[in-house]
């Protein structure tokens, strides 16, 4: 099943309910959000709060994407202000093992990320334990930022790596996903399209959305 997951990091914060209803309207079931702490990436942005405030605002599943150093301390906060999924990077996880553990004990869906130059097999101990795996097509810490071709492959990789030992996660993309890319990425295998300037970057979010998932709901039909 392909989902839409728009980011919010490229919206208009002054109207972001509003935004955030838009882009549903346009079908994204998925509300992503960057939190980012300057530290592990060069910019800064939102916090538990702003993730308690979106629960208000919104039933849709929250998926905190933590782009942060020591994840562990702040997990807590996370799940407790309304979070329903939460990643971590696995070039920040000294013991990845225990931060995924963690993330399931408050009952909250646990994903993993890499960065564009983390190889996959980075990840065989805990594939097996993750409800999803975020990969990234573009070094994090900014939105608009131009996607790398080379994650396609890691997808691919993601997805045979699955069917073959027969595990359930999902697989998720974030970086670079407009009209132009979604659809290789969405043949080779990624089923949750995070996006943030093609939804939110110019004109009206609902058609865009909508743009998006049409393009990559045909890609997935031509999928061999």
């Amino acid at each position: 099943m392909i989902e839409l997951a728009p980011s919010i990091l490229s919206a208009d914060f002054a109207r972001l309910s509003e935004q955030i209803d838009c882009a549903i309207r346009g079908g994204g079931t998925i509300v992503h959000v960057d939190v980012m702490d300057g530290h592990f990436v060069p910019n800064l942005t939102l916090g538990p709060p702003v993730v308690r405030s979106l629960r208000k605002a919104t039933d849709l599943p929250l998926d905190c994407h933590l782009m942060i150093e020591r994840p562990d301390e702040f997990i807590p906060d996370f799940a407790q202000a309304g979070a329903d999924w939460i990643s971590v990077h696995q070039e920040a996880c000294r013991h990845l093992h225990r931060t995924l553990t963690l993330i399931r004990s408050h009952g909250v869906s646990a994903g993993v990320v890499l960065n564009p130059a983390t190889p996959i097999e980075t990840l065989s101990e805990v594939l097996d334990m993750v409800d999803y795996v975020l990969v990234m097509s573009v070094n994090p810490g900014f939105g608009g930022q131009k996607f790398i071709p080379r994650a396609v492959g890691k997808i691919r990789r993601l997805a045979e790596w699955r069917a073959r030992e027969g595990l359930a996660y999902r697989i998720e993309v974030d970086g670079g996903i407009d009209v132009e890319t979604v659809g290789e990425v969405v043949r080779a295998g990624a089923e949750i399209l995070v996006a943030g300037n093609a939804v939110f970057g110019q004109g009206d979010p609902t058609s865009n959305a909508q743009k998006l998932l049409k393009t990559a709901r045909e890609a997935a039909l031509l999928k061999v």
